[in-house]
Parts: C-alpha cells; structure tokens; sequence
C-alpha cells in the first residue's frame, strides 16, 4: 500500500518546496492543496523530474 508519510516528518516542507520548485521547472501550474484537475502526464513528469534530481544528487555526491 502507498504512502505519503515522510520518514522525517520535519522534512515536509523542504519536500514541498522541491515539488513546487520543480513543476515551475516543468511548465507545470502547481498550487497549494488539492491538485487533482491535474492530468496524469502532469503530475508523472513532475514525480519523475524529483527523481531524476535526487538520484544527480546522489551520484554527485558519490563522487566527493
């Protein structure tokens, strides 16, 4: 079963600045709350943008 637990409940709002920042990044119009007049294909490429950076993150960090 999915969640949206954070595993670090501080970390919320760090997590929604990051999905905001990244829809902006995508053409995306994101608004606070409710987003459900989104399309599939919306909300996917905004997931997967989030992804794709964490797992640069990651690898870059890797490398020091």
């Amino acid at each position: 079963m999915a969640s949206n637990k954070h595993v670090v409940p501080a970390a919320k709002e760090a997590m929604e600045k990051f999905k905001m920042e990244t829809a902006n990044e995508v053409g995306v119009n994101l608004k606070q709350g409710y987003n459900g007049d989104l399309t599939s294909k919306q909300a996917g490429s905004i997931g997967g943008q989030m992804v794709k950076k964490m797992i640069e993150n990651y690898e870059n960090n890797l490398n020091k």
